[in-house]
């Protein structure tokens, strides 16, 4: 298995003959509306997508969204919408999202509606974790989606958390199902008003601590809310012990996973 990071939360995930790619956020550098008002107002995204992003699009077989709804342009923005709906990409979402998705032209193939129970994914099988993104007034107004464990005969154990905070919820999956590899939202996004709305440094190494196998860490340095920058969290994670099991991969960079070890490309 092989994960690309292409910027923010997208990612193109590789296993044999698909390549999912997950939550895309396609636009042109400055193409989207800020996302605070008074501190750090620069228009999104802060980057352009790395050089090696037309490649990995061009192999894509399938994509997965997290979560879509309410205004959340840094996971599937207008652009990434145009590109699914004209390659008519088969879009794996829940069934909360499905009907939001169909209405923009998409070819939508929702997972079942029992999420207790695990669905059949491209000849493995796959679970959904439900995401907090954000409490208390902010929490009420987001869109808290769900994360994956996505699980493939002969591959590492895969948990793509989505945007989330650190929760008991997904304390208590990860110690019962301990994924050998887990994507996390590293970034600390907040508003102006509230508090973080997905993981920031504190939380990123305590999912490391907790956790026994790889963790790969984004959703930094790409959307003018999230403060966290890679520099700063490598060094907690040096100063925590963690920076072994912690991956922190550049824009356009590669992680080839075979079991618990994380290899860059």
């Amino acid at each position: 298995m092989k994960i690309q990071q292409l910027r923010n939360a997208t990612i193109v995930v590789e296993h044999g003959p698909y390549r999912v790619l997950v939550d895309p956020m396609l636009a042109a550098k400055g193409a989207l509306p800020p996302l605070r008002l008074f501190k750090a107002r620069q228009r999104n995204p802060l980057v352009e997508l790395p050089e090696s992003a037309a490649q990995a699009l061009d192999s894509v077989t399938h994509c997965l969204i997290t979560h879509c709804q309410k205004g959340h342009f840094d996971h599937l923005d207008r652009a990434g919408t145009r590109w699914l709906r004209e390659r008519q990409v088969p879009v794996i979402c829940t069934p909360h999202d499905a009907a939001f998705l169909a209405e923009r032209g998409l070819n939508v193939q929702p997972l079942p509606a029992n999420h207790a129970a695990p669905s059949p994914f491209l000849g493995g099988r796959i679970h959904t974790v439900r995401c907090t993104h954000g409490e208390g007034l902010v929490g009420k107004l987001m869109e808290h989606g769900v994360g994956y464990l996505i699980e493939w005969p002969g591959e590492p154990s895969l948990y793509l958390a989505g945007d989330t905070l650190l929760t008991p919820t997904v304390r208590d999956f990860v110690q019962r199902h301990q994924p050998q590899v887990s994507v996390i939202p590293a970034g600390g996004a907040r508003f102006d008003i509230g508090d973080d709305i997905i993981m920031g440094i504190d939380d990123v190494l305590a999912f490391a601590q907790m956790s026994h196998g790889q963790v790969i860490a984004n959703h930094l340095e790409a959307i003018s809310h999230c403060p966290v920058g890679r520099a700063e969290l490598a060094a907690a994670a040096q100063a925590a012990g963690v920076a072994q099991r912690l991956s922190i991969p550049a824009d356009g960079q590669t992680l080839a996973l075979h079991g618990q070890a994380v290899a860059a490309l």
